[in-house]
């Protein structure tokens, strides 16, 4: 029996003049109406010593649903993920004014203030200890915070050194290291505080403005509101 070239070549996703087109080109809704057409065809020209077996046409039949369902299917997913961005940017607008703990090492210590740093664990550590450095490398002091749960746990530094003199004003850097009751390394990271100053909604992600000191991070990158 004979078929439109095109109608197949366009069913099958593959193009006659050569290359693949692929189910961009076409709708799902037009594929499935030439598909049908291409299925109505197919019975008004059988064998009919040789007729399609129900098997085949069944099949068909369920590819026709298939590339239907895909097509909603993908009009449901694009109003999720408009759904989620929506969100996301309301929940973004609520952090302006408030600190946040992201990953990074610095600690900053002013005239009367030090801001806090935070901790991610990856599993329960039985002994966690923080060393604060200047920019030189030097050990300013160091602590033994204990076990902690794995997560992530803010804390304060006095801004003293291991003589307990009050530091001078600038930016430290503190290290964590962390180990578990069997004396293994347990993954860890430190975390550092910024300030929301501003939401940056360009683009395809949502990002806080942290200042010209740190940047702007994306709103999935913050560990823990203050």
């Amino acid at each position: 029996m004979a078929f439109d070239n095109a109608l197949v070549s366009r069913v099958n996703g593959t193009s006659t003049t050569g290359g693949t087109s692929g189910m961009g080109a076409t709708s799902a809704s037009e594929l499935g109406e030439e598909f049908m057409s291409l299925l109505v065809a197919q019975l008004n020209n059988q064998d009919p010593l040789n007729p399609m077996e129900n098997s085949e046409f069944t099949s068909q039949i369920a590819q026709i649903n298939t590339v239907s369902g895909i097509d909603k299917l993908n009009d449901t997913l694009s109003s999720i993920t408009g759904q989620i961005d929506a969100s996301q940017k309301l929940q973004a607008g609520a952090m302006v004014g408030r600190g946040v703990l992201v990953e990074g090492n610095k600690v900053q210590v002013g005239k009367d203030t030090v801001l806090p740093f935070g901790i991610e664990l990856d599993d329960d550590a039985a002994q966690v200890t923080a060393t604060i450095t200047d920019a030189s490398g030097r050990t300013i002091n160091q602590y033994d915070l204990g076990e902690i749960k794995a997560g992530v746990q803010s804390f304060n530094w006095d801004g003293t050194d291991t003589s307990n003199a009050r530091v001078e004003g600038g930016t430290y850097q503190v290290t964590i290291a962390a180990i578990d009751g069997s004396g293994r390394a347990v993954a860890s990271r430190a975390l550092q505080y910024g300030y929301v100053s501003g939401v940056m909604t360009g683009g395809n992600a949502t990002r806080l403005d942290l200042g010209p000191n740190m940047g702007s991070v994306a709103f999935n990158d913050v560990k823990q509101i203050l």
